[in-house]
């Protein structure tokens, strides 16, 4: 099973269309997951996981890292905020601590899929997504970068305000036209691309193993 994992808080957003393509691709069993609206604590620190490589902190991640421990392969998507993996997903890896105590490595050996979601300038993101897969020793096979949609567009004043992004992407406006909002992954030529030749190199490999 492949477990793709959404970590943007927009539940349909560019980034979950992206990690949705990737998984398609591989033409093998998957299961999909959004981080949006899940709560998902950061690591406490407590080491109580040490006796056992589990997690006792209480929310919805623990459902998740079963289901990474369960998973052959993971494709995780990730938005960039202020420059970094959104705080969903960096919680979500933060929390996989618990997988390696005492010379046991939970993930070990499985393939991952990091698909970034950036807005402009250098991709930031993707190396923070295969920092995480490395540390749990989990085999990046592909990478998938998408030209995110920022929040200024939707948010309602983004229009008329000097330090946002549409002010910088169009001048100021009356209004945001809808030919000048940033393009949905579906849209984007060179990310789709790149989602299929990631899923069907991940499918082949998990195939012939």
């Amino acid at each position: 099973m492949i477990l793709g994992i959404s970590a943007s808080g927009r539940k349909d957003g560019v980034t979950a269309a992206a990690v949705q393509a990737v998984l398609a691709a591989t033409e093998l069993k998957y299961q999909y997951i959004s981080l949006s609206g899940k709560k998902i604590n950061g690591c406490t620190g407590c080491t109580l996981c040490a006796s056992d490589n589990c997690c006792v902190e209480a929310d919805d991640w623990n459902e998740i890292g079963e289901l990474m421990k369960q998973a052959d392969a993971i494709v995780f998507g990730a938005a960039n905020y202020f420059d970094r993996m959104n705080a969903l997903g960096h919680a979500c890896w933060e929390r996989t601590f618990c997988f390696r105590h005492r010379e046991i490595f939970d993930l070990a050996g499985k393939l991952g899929v990091s698909v970034s979601v950036q807005f402009e300038g250098a991709n930031s993101v993707q190396p923070e997504i295969e920092h995480y897969m490395k540390w749990n020793y989990i085999v990046p096979v592909a990478t998938v970068s998408v030209c995110g949609h920022g929040q200024c567009y939707t948010c309602g004043y983004g229009h008329d305000c000097a330090v946002g992004k549409v002010v910088r992407d169009h001048g100021f406006l009356e209004k945001i036209s809808p030919d000048q909002f940033p393009l949905h992954f579906n849209e984007q030529a060179l990310p789709k691309v790149e989602a299929y030749r990631a899923g069907k190199i991940l499918g082949s490999i998990l195939r012939n193993r």
